[in-house]
């Protein structure tokens, strides 16, 4: 059966070239990719670091096997003011395992062999919006036991959630930045399409083409091109995203879906919305120009 072919009195196979477009368009959502997923990845990164870090505080006891006047321990002491504390979900001693590991790199394999009074550590989980709340805990756990130091992560919190901000934007204008380069890739494309078929282009509109006419028919195949390069991006990009999901699996908490795989597979109709703007709005400003 032969093959039906679409007419094309515009010759825009020619003008638009289904070789070197779709493979800019390619280049310029695969990085695109790479832009949107770095600012996802940064807010979602803030985000936890807000709820974890900034929730988890370090008390460290010295000498806390030493009893008090009271019989009890220094570190059963503070155990039970910080049990009694209601802003407090959670209390963990650190054991002596734990805690060999963490010293190991500064003080060897040997550590618990040391002549060396180590502190007992007790990690501590704040309820939500309840951190502020703690002010008053170095003066009430150093009443009890004194030279108890109770150390936040707030100000490493806050540095670290600028950085992912930063991040977040940097990776935001990045993204703006390709989507502008891929404005321009159809946009030059398009005018050499144009300048190719000008006086094909010219004969149609003097037999009464209209501009809305040619604009659609350059934006039709401007718009299958982009789509066929959209679809070509992200076909690429999908390995270096999944390569990049698994490294950070362990990190991630969330077993909510991350949203930038349902913002990945809208890139080829953002690419298609793009090349159709851009080629209407060429095509219709260089007719106007027209004799």
């Amino acid at each position: 059966m032969a093959r039906v072919r679409r007419p094309d009195p515009l010759g825009l196979k020619r003008a638009l070239s289904d070789r070197l477009l779709p493979l800019m368009v390619a280049a310029v959502v695969f990085l695109a990719a790479l832009a949107l997923t770095g600012a996802l990845a940064a807010s979602q990164l803030a985000e936890r670091w807000r709820g974890g870090a900034a929730a988890m505080l370090t008390v460290q006891v010295p000498q806390p096997a030493v009893k008090l006047a009271s019989g009890r321990t220094r570190i059963d002491s503070v155990l039970d003011i910080l049990h009694a504390r209601r802003e407090i979900t959670d209390v963990k001693l650190m054991d002596d395992g734990r805690l060999g590991d963490l010293l190991r790199p500064w003080l060897g394999a040997n550590v618990h062999s040391l002549a060396l009074p180590l502190p007992a550590v007790v990690e501590l989980m704040v309820a939500p919006g309840q951190t502020d709340a703690l002010d008053d805990l170095d003066e009430q756990l150093a009443g009890v036991a004194p030279g108890t130091a109770v150390e936040r992560y707030g100000t490493l919190v806050r540095r670290l959630t600028l950085l992912a901000r930063s991040v977040q934007v940097t990776a935001a204008a990045a993204l703006a930045v390709v989507m502008l380069v891929a404005v321009c890739v159809i946009a030059v494309a398009t005018r050499s399409g144009l300048a190719v078929r000008r006086e094909a282009i010219q004969v149609v509109h003097g037999l009464g083409a209209t501009d809305g006419y040619i604009a659609s028919r350059f934006a039709a195949r401007a718009t299958m091109l982009a789509v066929q390069g959209g679809v070509l991006g992200t076909l690429l990009a999908l390995p270096v995203l999944v390569g990049f999901a698994w490294l950070v699996q362990p990190f991630s908490t969330d077993p909510k879906p991350d949203p930038v795989w349902a913002i990945l597979l809208l890139l080829p109709f953002i690419t298609a919305i793009i090349g159709w703007c851009t080629a209407q709005m060429t095509v219709r400003r260089w007719l106007r120009h027209l004799p």
